[in-house]
């Protein structure tokens, strides 16, 4: 058996909340006896098993998307875009150790799209006054430059490569098809020399190792996963400054302040939100912080809490950090499994979503090239939702009336008040959004275009694999099973107002958002009128 010393001292700490990923009673006393087993022996086996700790990324964690025809010595570039932070980046590890190892500088280079995907003022300004942070941080504490681009990556990345004379660019991974077709593109346009590595740094578990494949449900990539953490779910190194500073250029200048009013300005119609802090600081204290911190105040009730929408503070709260890559789900994970003793269910479900449900939605993905059409549904999903096309609905609603809440039931109007005013449905009521919206449109190929488009231009995560999984879930099936036949909806698994007034206070909920949205809009009007006046003032 050859034994991963470095791995021996975190096993002790994951073990329990591996144990829960194994579903059939036998696999899960086979698992128990393996890890108690290798618990025992790591108590008793030599105390200083390494010497030194290396920097070096796994190398299952990497894949090489173009090898350099020739070996060049030249700077690392980091082009960041899925992992916005400075703490816990396997990406940015890779990088300074590659530059390390060849004794050259590195760079940390961002391209801010012209349009990705509909992004408005709402997830533009959460996401630069994130990199705000970032800049200076990265800067400060490990004199790396951070150079901004904005454009269509394609053409600014290969521009900076060959100005800077860079021998490798590393990347972060994303499986959504524009950022895979963008780095298609860029492998083709740099020079032969430079070498381009792809690192997962935002799975727990790298896509490619998890599986090879499209999996059916949780349940199929569920065991896959638990094989795997033992060798993946282990603490990030201390990351130091390269051993090179970067002498080609001075540090460009950004104009931060401009960009962000630029940018809202131009994506206004979705207001920024206020009820979360961008970047890595707002997400540790969403995470641990001592006064609402979820981990430290609110993770007792998260078993029972987290399905119900009046208490929205029964949720982690950081999904919008997660999407950004403001934190690593490894880091939450890792915090997690330190805390399990006060409260194991609680852990262990959250742990189920954040590496088992999120890392499928990721696979989804990246194995089925139709991850947003009904193409991409499975075939029992596509006959039954087809053969049910036809069929006489109650209401049709136009996009502009869902997109307005402008239907009959008040329950549904309330769930999309809440997104677009809070920029966050509750998770419970994205399934029966986005269900009844499949009841009120005129097919299924409608139905999934609509609620993936409010997703994307409202919520505050939205443009994300568990958004667009959340919405095949709902609408075509993806990773369920067919459930009893019924108009409409065919085998596709229903929910009505009746079943979610015997889960929670239906009421109570459609109250809580209109005294939001009440809110919102008092404080939006006030702040245009105190605009305007100040606006006279200046003439």
């Amino acid at each position: 058996m050859k034994t991963h010393w470095f791995l021996l001292p975190k096993l002790r700490a994951v073990a329990p909340a591996i144990l829960h990923f194994c579903a059939p009673s036998a696999q899960l006393r086979n698992l128990r006896h393996s890890l108690i087993f290798f618990a025992f022996f790591s108590s008793m086996a030599s105390q200083s098993p390494l010497t030194g700790q290396t920097n070096s990324v796994q190398p299952g964690r990497i894949r090489v998307l173009k090898e350099g025809s020739t070996k060049r010595v030249g700077p690392v570039v980091y082009w960041m875009f899925r992992d916005q932070r400075l703490r816990d980046n396997w990406a940015l590890i890779h990088a300074i150790d590659q530059a390390n190892k060849a004794s050259v500088p590195v760079a940390v280079a961002f391209n801010l799209f012209d349009q990705f995907l509909g992004a408005k003022a709402r997830q533009l300004g959460f996401m630069l006054k994130g990199l705000r942070q970032l800049q200076g941080k990265i800067e400060e504490t490990l004199q790396i430059p951070f150079f901004l681009f904005q454009g269509e990556a394609e053409e600014t990345i290969p521009n900076f490569l060959k100005e800077c004379g860079a021998s490798l660019l590393v990347t972060d991974f994303s499986p959504l098809r524009e950022i895979r077709k963008c780095k298609d593109e860029i492998c083709k346009k740099v020079s032969p020399p430079v070498t381009i590595h792809e690192v997962d740094a935002h799975n727990v578990v790298p896509i490619w190792i998890a599986s090879e494949k499209l999996e059916y449900s949780a349940k199929t990539l569920r065991g896959k996963i638990n094989k795997r953490l033992t060798d993946y779910l282990i603490d990030f190194p201390v990351l130091q400054p390269p051993y090179r500073k970067w002498v080609a250029a001075a540090n460009q200048l950004i104009d931060w302040d401009s960009l962000i009013d630029e940018v809202t300005r131009k994506g206004a119609d979705v207001p920024e939100i206020e009820w979360c802090m961008p970047g890595e600081e707002g997400a540790s204290e969403v995470l641990m912080g001592s006064k609402d911190g979820f981990l430290t105040t609110r993770l007792k009730n998260y078993s029972t809490d987290r399905n119900n929408p009046l208490k929205p503070k029964g949720l982690s709260g950081l999904s919008p950090y997660l999407h950004f890559g403001q934190i690593s789900a490894q880091r939450c994970a890792l915090e997690a499994c330190k805390v399990r003793n006060h409260s194991p269910q609680s852990v262990d479900v959250f742990l189920e979503e954040l590496i088992v449900r999120r890392e499928l939605a990721d696979n989804f993905c990246f194995y089925q090239p139709h991850y947003d059409t009904l193409q991409g549904a499975w075939e029992w999903a596509r006959n039954t939702l087809l053969s049910h096309k036809s069929d006489k609905r109650e209401h049709i609603y136009s996009m502009e009336q869902l997109e307005r809440a402008q239907t009959a039931d008040p329950l549904w109007n309330a769930s999309q008040l809440e997104m677009v005013y809070l920029g966050k449905m509750h998770g419970f009521m994205r399934m029966y959004w986005a269900k009844k919206i499949l009841e009120w449109t005129k097919g299924p190929e409608e139905a999934l275009a609509i609620s993936i488009y409010l997703n994307d231009k409202y919520e505050i995560d939205g443009r994300d694999p568990n958004g667009y999984v959340g919405c095949m879930w709902s609408i075509c099936g993806v990773h369920d099973q067919g459930w009893k036949e019924r108009q409409v909806f065919g085998k596709i698994r229903y929910m009505n107002y009746a079943g979610c007034k015997r889960k929670f206070d239906v009421d109570g909920y459609i109250a809580y958002v209109k005294k939001f949205v009440s809110e919102v809009k008092k404080k939006r009007k006030a702040e245009t009128q105190l605009g305007a006046k100040s606006k006279e003032l200046r003439i």
